[in-house]
């Protein structure tokens, strides 16, 4: 049929819409007919009646009709570079066959002609679909026909119909908005650095937002979380299924592979750039605001699911094999692309405060960091899954936040007794309660410095009491080592020696009761030198309680003398970073030793001459000779590798060399009188041939 006659049939069909019509097909005739009209006014009305047409826009599929809109000037534009490639070509080939040149128009003819379709009997925001489907179809760098003055031309058209359509675009039109951010998105890496800063940032953050969390294209609200709950049933055994031909199930899977939902994370990096390049600092205050309401939600919408009340160690048990194996992790997919969205906004929200001087006040700069530490609290349900501490932009905002708000000692301290648990001192058994708990004793690690002493003492101490008589229980253990850490944490702390005085002791027997049941010889190793060094000066601790280092050093012994010889199951020293194949097992007693080593470096000073030989009679109570080489190795290597200040090395060179220390460790206390008179480098009598 002649262009003009289907033409003159395809703007007919396109007038009216049917449910028995084929609107695609109607589309690719579109797309295939704009290359072949060379009357670039037909060229202009065809443009112009498919951005008002009620065949397409009667009855919209949502962001699926503006993606099919946008991919007909796209495949336009690249069937038309590609009509020029092979023109081109067959200048350098003479059994190549020219079209007839009259076939199509020039590409600049052409781009003008679609330009002029772009009118006012359609809505601006339509106008980004043809112009953002001309940007990407003539951007490829690999083949691009256009000169640059043209190509400029589309992405300054472009920019300033983004702008417009910001303008124009009603509140409670989300097919509008939705397709804007649709369109940007895909288009934003191909324009320059300068028409990129020629946008109305200030108009189109609150519509990404809007677009990427409230809008039913993107993640609703996280509203999709309380449609499960009523597609999981309960089996008689106490299995929770949740089906594959659910309706839930089809929402998360038409979420994840909807436009939006598929591209979160360019969509992220977009929202990131935007918050950057603000002009109105209380923009970024609202876009915190609502990433901050949109975790709330979604974390209390995951609440009010059976699959909430299921820990991650369970799951086997209490779920059927279909939920482990399809839905659940498709649903977990999707909250974790939902998560990394939301922390990648944050990164530049704590970007922008950084270098923001109006952010960065003592008033709004905490109040942001509470904030972004409220909602990564509110997200961490899947960041605790996720293992979000090898996402590195997840570490900057955490450990980011933490740092501004630790520096604010007022706010620090009311955001640590908002975020504890309502039922501080006890274990939860809800493992979604139990997840907050492990955020709030990781966070207020942190955080302890800026606490006063009766604040960490009713937070803290509080908190990690009963995790650390609860013991190694496999779902407890990271909220096990977390409260260790906690104690250390709030021990350690200058102004809380009084503190340290009460609760140390409790501590103290906890370790030791534990060890080596729950608590690793490298855990073990960790917090008692840290307990000896929090116990001696010129610490406020050792001021109180001067004689907590030697009492402390004296368990030690004590513990020896009681200690097993058996190697410890899966337990291996990794003090030093080596490989599994060359590993040193231990037992409880050669753990002991070692770690009455590592405290060698932190007694005090008048202590040093008795827990010297004190180490060494220790060492030699060890009967593998393995174990008791490797004590004796690590032995050598605090003594004079650098473990000590210069002081203590003094003292500890000098018994190791001239106060019978060598011997005393390599032949134990009775050897050192008989090996004394021994020259250096002397061979034993032994091995003295017989014939001298």
């Amino acid at each position: 049929m002649p262009a003009d006659r289907l033409l003159g049939t395809l703007l007919r069909s396109l007038q009216t819409y049917a449910e028995q019509q084929d609107t695609p097909r109607l589309l690719g005739t579109a797309a295939s007919l704009l290359t072949t009209l060379n009357n670039p006014l037909n060229v202009t009305l065809l443009t112009s009646q498919l951005l008002a047409a009620p065949a397409t826009w009667a009855r919209p599929e949502g962001l699926t009709t503006s993606l099919r809109c946008m991919s007909v000037f796209h495949s336009a534009a690249r069937a038309l570079v590609q009509h020029e490639v092979a023109a081109n070509q067959s200048q350098k080939g003479s059994d190549f066959v020219l079209p007839q040149p009259e076939r199509v128009l020039q590409s600049g003819d052409w781009i003008k002609a679609v330009l002029n379709g772009a009118d006012d009997h359609s809505p601006a925001w339509r106008h980004v679909l043809v112009i953002g489907g001309l940007l990407l179809g003539f951007g490829q760098a690999e083949d691009c026909i256009l000169s640059r003055s043209t190509f400029r031309l589309l992405e300054e058209t472009f920019v300033k119909s983004v702008n417009t359509a910001l303008v124009d675009v009603a509140d409670d039109d989300e097919l509008g908005q939705t397709t804007v951010t649709l369109v940007l998105n895909h288009c934003f890496p191909a324009i320059s650095e300068f028409e990129r800063s020629q946008l109305d940032y200030d108009r189109l953050l609150p519509l990404l937002m809007w677009s990427a969390l409230r809008s039913d294209e993107g993640l609703g609200s996280g509203y999709f979380l309380g449609a499960i709950d009523l597609d999981v049933r309960s089996a008689p055994d106490n299995v929770l299924s949740w089906p594959d031909r659910s309706p839930s199930f089809a929402q998360i899977q038409r979420m994840s592979a909807s436009p939006l939902g598929a591209s979160l994370g360019p969509l992220a990096r977009l929202i990131g750039h935007t918050v950057e390049h603000v002009r109105d600092s209380w923009l970024v205050g609202s876009t915190v605001d609502d990433l901050l309401d949109f975790t709330r939600t979604l974390q209390l919408q995951w609440r009010q699911t059976k699959l909430s009340g299921v820990g991650a160690s369970d799951e086997s048990t209490f779920l059927t094999r279909e939920t482990i194996e399809l839905t659940s992790p498709a649903l977990w997919k999707l909250l974790r692309s939902a998560s990394y969205a939301v922390v990648i906004v944050f990164r530049s929200v704590l970007g922008r405060l950084l270098s923001d001087g109006a952010l960065a006040s003592d008033v709004v700069a905490p109040e942001t960091a509470a904030k972004t530490l409220s909602a990564l609290r509110n997200l961490y349900f899947i960041s605790a899954r996720a293992g979000a501490a090898t996402f590195t932009q997840y570490t900057f905002v955490y450990l980011t936040a933490l740092d501004v708000l630790g520096s604010h000692p007022m706010h620090a301290q009311s955001f640590v007794q908002a975020i504890q648990s309502p039922q501080l001192g006890t274990i939860p058994q809800h493992p979604l309660d139990r997840t907050l708990d492990l955020f709030y004793l990781n966070t207020a690690e942190h955080l302890a410095l800026a606490l006063a002493e009766l604040a960490a003492e009713d937070l803290l101490v509080a908190a990690c009491k009963p995790y650390l008589v609860a013991g190694r229980e496999e779902r407890l253990l990271p909220s096990f080592e977390a409260a260790h850490s906690t104690m250390l944490a709030a021990f350690s702390v200058p102004h809380n020696a009084g503190l340290a005085g009460r609760h140390m002791p409790f501590y103290i027997d906890a370790l030791l009761r534990m060890f080596p049941g729950s608590v690793s010889p490298r855990q073990f190793r960790l917090a008692f030198t840290a307990l000896i060094s929090i116990a001696s000066p010129p610490s406020l601790v050792a001021a109180t309680n001067p004689a907590l280092p030697a009492v402390l050093f004296d368990l030690l012994q004590d513990r020896v003398e009681h200690a097993t010889h058996e190697v410890l199951s899966s337990m291996h020293d990794d003090s030093q970073p080596i490989s599994a194949s060359d590993a040193v097992p231990l037992s409880e007693r050669a753990a002991i030793v070692l770690t009455a080593i590592d405290t060698l470096a932190y007694v005090p000073l008048d202590m040093l001459s008795y827990c010297l030989p004190a180490t060494a009679d220790m060492v030699n109570t060890i009967d593998d000779s393995e174990m008791r080489y490797h004590c004796v190795e690590h032995l050598w290597s605090v003594i004079m590798e650098g473990g000590m200040e210069p002081d203590r090395s003094r003292i500890s060179h000098a018994w190791w060399s001239s106060a019978g220390g060598r011997e005393h460790v390599l032949y134990g206390r009775g050897e050192i009188a008989e090996h004394s008179l021994d020259m250096s480098g002397a061979l034993p009598e032994e091995e003295i041939p017989s014939k001298l």
